[in-house]
């Protein structure tokens, strides 16, 4: 029997149709660094050429481990080859170099003592997946563990954020089974990076230069040196940001390198939740458990139903951004109103300033009370003019239409809308004149949106989403872990991740 050696963490999956394609993507990971690649070999017309790569490749690169996939048309791969032919592909998988394979549970289940026989020769995992959502999975790793293997992969997709919880539990529930528990898609890939953590083998991960074989796969320079995949503990403080849309999100880049500036051992990840499902994400962080969250577009007003106490001033606003658990009880609280304020403060006084808020959401309802509190003469406007209304009346604001607003001119504006977000940046909530001397955008990325260009082209003084972005990240930070923020740190981080974003 092979020696039960544990793999490295990260597998990088590889499927191309072309034997050079495969090749030429697993050198430039092995430059990189990599030393644990799949081979998909059910993507090649010829899965026979790449069991000739295979050989190939070991070759030059014998300190590598090669796990050999070839999946049947009939479990959701591309090979359409009988199981006996598929058995031979993976015997001749090992007999070039593979140190595993992976045959999934349909043929595996019938074909047991041949699996017996590969398991002399190889690391065998037996996988199950399911492409339409994440079924109880006990009865499936009974099923699985009918047939004698060295491991097992469950690979789900997430259509929710306890889902999460669902897979996560197996492998902690496993710990004398090697297990690798994964959900694919967008809601799932917290899987990705927590897996190892929670008693999984190790997590896969897309090649830097293509894409992966599932829905959710990052390159594995992400994993390891974002994430931290192989340095998470099953101790480690999990925290994250909620939204809908979450993948453009810079709050995982900005504070895991404070986290790693500060030498803590906690993460944080992007969890996308939609508009229903803020009840089923409270399962997750009750389960995981998690430490602390942000929450953006568009949880801020009605995460507040789900908090057991809420801060005085998110209060008065009617919006929280951070949320952190102390003595069991989740708390809310608003550092938008400080990411506002004091940009503006090292420029001007508020106290004498006329100002004008566009929105009506969470985000310009932290704008609006911050700045009447700072004492400035305050109008909202928006698109949805009703609830401006609403706003404008809560906190004593007078209330302007777009047409209104254009016969005048204020101090500052705050544009609290997503319009000129990614992937929206041709737009802006003015056709023409931007009617302030200073323009402060909510929006981050892009840097420079429609709104600020126009505003610096008429002369205006304006301040990039960043700014108040750090400002507000840099207080949460603090709330989550009491320690000071890495303001330098958290700076770069958010320019080189916006910078990648582009790229």
């Amino acid at each position: 029997m092979p020696q039960r050696t544990p793999f490295p963490k990260i597998c990088i999956a590889l499927g191309f149709p072309q034997v050079d394609a495969l090749l030429e993507h697993a050198r430039s990971e092995y430059d990189a660094g990599e030393r644990f690649f799949e081979f998909r070999l059910d993507y090649l017309p010829n899965p026979q050429h790449g069991v000739a790569a295979i050989r190939k490749f070991l070759s030059r690169h014998g300190d590598c481990v090669i796990l050999a996939t070839c999946r049947r048309h009939q479990n959701m791969g591309r090979f359409n080859g009988s199981i006996e032919e598929q058995l031979r592909v993976l015997e001749s998988a090992i007999e070039a170099g593979a140190k595993a394979i992976d045959v999934e549970i349909e043929t595996a289940e019938n074909c047991i003592p041949r699996m017996d026989g590969l398991r002399g020769h190889a690391y065998a995992i037996v996988s199950y997946h399911n492409y339409g959502g994440t079924p109880s999975l006990d009865p499936i790793m009974r099923r699985m563990l009918r047939v004698p293997a060295d491991g097992y992969k469950i690979v789900t997709t997430a259509k929710k954020p306890s889902d999460n919880c669902k897979v996560l539990d197996l492998a902690r529930s496993h710990p004398k089974t090697h297990t690798v528990v994964l959900a694919m898609g967008e809601a799932g890939f917290p899987t990705r990076v927590l897996s190892p953590g929670f008693g999984g083998v190790y997590t896969y991960a897309a090649p830097n230069a293509a894409e992966g074989t599932a829905t959710g796969q990052v390159s594995a320079r992400q994993l390891r040196n974002l994430y931290r995949v192989e340095k998470i503990s099953r101790g480690a403080r999990i925290y994250g940001v909620i939204a809908d849309p979450v993948r453009h999100s810079i709050s995982p880049a900005v504070h895991n390198r404070a986290f790693q500036a500060r030498r803590m051992d906690a993460v944080y990840l992007p969890f996308l939740v939609r508009p229903a499902q803020l009840k089923d994400f409270f399962v997750l962080a009750e389960k995981m458990p998690l430490a602390g969250f942000s929450v953006t577009i568009p949880h801020k007003q009605k995460i507040i139903r789900y908090l057991d106490h809420v801060d005085p001033l998110a209060r008065r606003i009617g919006a929280v951004n951070t949320v952190w658990r102390k003595a069991g009880k989740w708390r809310g609280a608003n550092t938008d109103a400080d990411g506002v304020t004091r940009p503006l403060e090292k420029r001007l006084r508020l106290g004498k300033a006329t100002a004008l808020v566009v929105g009506n959401g969470g985000a310009a309802r932290g704008a609006a009370y911050a700045l009447t509190a700072a004492g400035a003469k305050l109008a909202i406007t928006g698109r949805n003019i009703d609830r401006v209304r609403v706003l404008a009346k809560a906190c004593g604001a007078e209330l302007l239409t777009r047409e209104q607003v254009q016969q005048r001119t204020f101090d500052v504006l705050i544009h609290a809308t997503p319009l000129g977000m990614m992937p929206r940046v041709d737009q802006c909530f003015f056709a023409d004149r931007i009617p302030a001397k200073l323009v402060l955008e909510m929006v981050y990325n892009p840097l420079e949106t429609v709104l600020l260009k126009r505003a610096k082209a008429q002369g205006a003084v304006v301040i990039n989403g960043l700014e108040m972005f750090l400002e507000q990240a840099a207080r949460q930070f603090e709330i989550f872990t009491g320690e000071s923020a890495p303001r330098a740190v958290m700076e770069r981080a958010a320019l080189e991740a916006l910078a990648a974003s582009h790229a």
